[in-house]
């Protein structure tokens, strides 16, 4: 059963069930039809006026005054985001870009490998990245350095020749402090002022000031989703991330209350997240659901209130099971973004656990950590994507081009076996490139040639 309680958060009492509710595992995101009927004029306004409807957009949606708005950020405002941002969160800033970069650094794969699958006979793979990338870092509510370093580092890193940012205008007409202040730590040098569906239209179509890229990668609104979706034929729509969503999985072991701490953090990003208590302690549950209000206040009223509206609405709040069992189906069946295990052994918990965008062990490492400067990329699928998809890495940045090499001493065996395959599956085009013709015209050329 399903019940408000205590300051209206939503209790799921599941206690005495043998069954999971369906309702409990939609997102704002698992039905786009609203948004995808109505991103397709913004699409085609870009696609038809390029620079113009961008410009229109940032003062509809952006509610940008300056009408001589830039779309690329301009040298003078980069210089001036270092005088104007606090200190000690450009430091932040540097500490969690050196983690970022480190931990995506030891996960590169090497540029190439060869294995001797039979003797004489070589296969492997070259990895090499991929020519150009948009990187989309949200504004709506509120300014997201951390999202430009997790999406701009690992492109670095992989070695794009073409990087770029895209994000929504301020009201002024710029680009937030800190994502300009990122930008020149790291050295992305092109960031363009379109957010939203829009945005993404600009850089599957290209502008007269904005490139066409071949693929965009970051989070976004359900706006975002859906325009990638939709364009998901002209530009690689990468990791599928939209509305933030999380689960803490917490066993008896657990303080309520702690773990009532970390439930705000998801559920602050704003009213289109999700994020879920699931425990089979009914003392965690009930201080967890005691301990919210007060953490409430003690926050600012907007996030409180997006906080509240998760966790007292239909896609958040406190799930009690019957037992620990059913609350690991829970989180594997929910395939969350972010998953925090608060157990009293978080390792042995972490192996029945299948499907999560990341996985956070343990009372000291909160989904905070995770968000900004623990060094694994915190841009992570959503909407149950966990179940086949994995965090945005280095890997979203490069493509694999198989290798083959084969000697003259490897060639026979290979052919022969070939040869019937050809044969059997109607090909003689294929069987005769590995018949005795082709020993007849290498034998022609030089001997070194033949022996190749």
């Amino acid at each position: 059963m399903s019940a408000t309680v205590e300051h209206n958060v939503s209790f799921h009492d599941l206690s005495n069930s043998d069954t999971l509710p369906e309702a409990l595992f939609k997102r704002t995101e698992s039905d786009l039809s609203f948004f995808i009927e109505r991103v397709a004029p913004i699409i085609e306004a870009v696609r038809t006026q390029g620079d113009a409807a961008l410009l229109n957009f940032a003062r509809d949606f952006d509610g940008v005054t300056d009408e001589q708005m830039s779309i690329l950020a301009e040298d003078t405002e980069f210089a001036t985001a270092f005088e104007r941002l606090d200190p000690q969160v450009i430091d932040s800033i540097r500490f969690a870009a050196e983690n970022i970069r480190a931990f995506h650094e030891a996960q590169k794969p090497e540029e190439m490998w060869m294995k001797e699958i039979r003797p004489g006979a070589f296969a492997g793979d070259r990895h090499v990245p991929i020519d150009s990338v948009a990187c989309y870092v949200p504004r709506g509510k509120g300014s997201f350095p951390s999202v430009f370093l997790m999406t701009t580092i690992p492109a670095l890193v992989a070695g794009v020749p073409r990087c770029v940012v895209i994000t929504p205008p301020g009201p002024d007409g710029k680009v937030d402090d800190a994502t300009l202040v990122a930008a020149r730590l790291v050295g992305i040098t092109e960031i363009y002022k379109c957010g939203g569906a829009q945005g993404v239209a600009a850089v599957a179509y290209g502008t007269e000031t904005v490139p066409k890229c071949l693929k965009i990668v970051g989070p976004g609104s359900p706006w975002v989703v859906a325009a990638k979706r939709q364009l998901s034929g002209l530009i690689d729509p990468g990791v599928p991330a939209g509305p933030s969503e999380s689960l803490i999985l917490a066993d008896d072991s657990t303080n309520g209350a702690l773990a009532a701490l970390d439930l705000i953090i998801e559920s602050e990003h704003g009213p289109d997240s999700s994020a879920y208590l699931v425990t089979s302690s009914r003392r965690v549950a009930e201080e967890a659901i005691k301990a919210l209000p007060d953490y409430w206040a003690s926050i600012d009223e907007k996030r409180a209130g997006f906080s509240r509206s998760v966790l007292c609405g239909t896609h958040g709040g406190v799930v009690l099971t019957k037992d620990f069992a059913t609350a690991v189906d829970f989180v594997n069946r929910y395939a969350p973004e972010h998953l925090e295990i608060l157990a009293e052994e978080p390792m042995a918990v972490m192996g029945k656990i299948r499907n999560a965008g990341e996985i956070l062990l343990g009372h000291y490492t909160p989904i905070t950590l995770g968000n900004f400067v623990l060094g694994p990329n915190a841009v992570l699928p959503t909407n149950g994507a966990a179940r086949v998809a994995g965090p945005l890495s280095v890997f979203d940045y490069m493509k694999r081009i198989s290798v083959g090499y084969v000697t003259r001493e490897g060639y026979d065996l290979l052919a022969e076996k070939a040869h019937a395959f050809a044969l059997y599956e109607g090909f003689p085009g294929h069987a005769l490139a590995v018949s005795d013709l082709r020993h007849r015209l290498l034998d022609k050329k030089s001997g070194k040639n033949s022996a190749n």
